[in-house]
């Protein structure tokens, strides 16, 4: 039997039985605003704390790939390294990962070319108790239905290295990229807004120089901003808010935000 990665953070970060999981993940969309005439994207970066947090900015990035349902076939999940070492970057053995929405198949020949990369290693332990990627997948099930799995960890990998990794899984019309990744950490809730500002200022310039105080997400965004410029992407903030707006206290927030990527003239 094919090797499953089971969850990990289902009960903590999100709703365990199925359909509570559902049922939220629809609220979250439902909820979501998209302006008339937003595209759907080819790129996005989101947020990953447990969706009492974060779940609402998340929510307003995926509401947009509705047009891509039965389009979208192949799904690029790259997010940061929080709990093992990673030189680079890592994609596991597994050959399926479970959410309590059901199995998402892994892309084996995708996950091949990225493996031809040099620093790119397998590691199933460095996605066993990774929540950057798992909090995504049932907003990605309930928004394009079926499709197979591309998931990245990405350590201390340079923005080169970072735009390589991107550019071979790239694909075309049929591959969405996702870039999971939080904004500042545990400052007061003013001057949490003020460097998160900044964050979203660098990112919409394409400004590839981001460090992990700005976003835990710093290396795999530096990648997805070098690999953007020289494709000629358009990026567009969908939503700016921190934990203070959404369920904690404002003494120390986490900030998140929601971009779109965009190519030019597409649909």
């Amino acid at each position: 039997m094919p090797a499953i990665r089971p969850t990990a953070v289902a009960g903590s970060f999100y709703p365990g039985e199925p359909a509570l999981l559902a049922a939220e993940v629809s609220t979250y969309l439902a909820a979501a605003a998209v302006a008339n005439g937003a595209r759907p994207p080819k790129a996005i970066i989101a947020p990953h704390a447990g969706y009492v947090y974060s779940g609402p900015i998340a929510a307003s990035i995926y509401a947009r790939l509705a047009p891509l349902r039965g389009h979208v076939r192949r799904v690029v999940l790259v997010g940061p390294a929080h709990r093992v070492f990673v030189r680079g970057a890592a994609v596991p053995a597994a050959h399926a990962f479970e959410t309590p929405l059901g199995t998402i198949e892994l892309d084996a020949e995708a996950i091949g070319a990225l493996r031809a990369l040099p620093f790119v290693e397998q590691s199933d332990r460095a996605h066993a108790l990774e929540h950057s990627l798992e909090v995504h997948l049932p907003f990605l099930q309930s928004t394009l239905g079926e499709f197979r799995l591309v998931p990245v960890v990405v350590g201390d990998a340079t923005p080169d290295e970072a735009a390589q990794l991107l550019d071979a899984v790239w694909g075309g019309d049929e591959t969405l990229v996702v870039v999971s990744s939080d904004l500042s950490h545990y400052l007061p809730y003013e001057a949490a807004r003020r460097r998160d500002r900044g964050t979203v200022d660098a990112i919409l310039g394409l400004d590839a120089r981001l460090v992990p105080e700005e976003a835990c997400g710093a290396a795999p965004i530096n990648g997805l901003l070098r690999t953007a410029r020289r494709r000629g992407l358009g990026v567009e903030l969908v939503d700016l808010r921190n934990s203070g707006d959404t369920a904690g206290d404002r003494d120390r927030v986490v900030g998140y935000a929601s971009f779109a990527f965009s190519e030019a003239g597409g649909a």
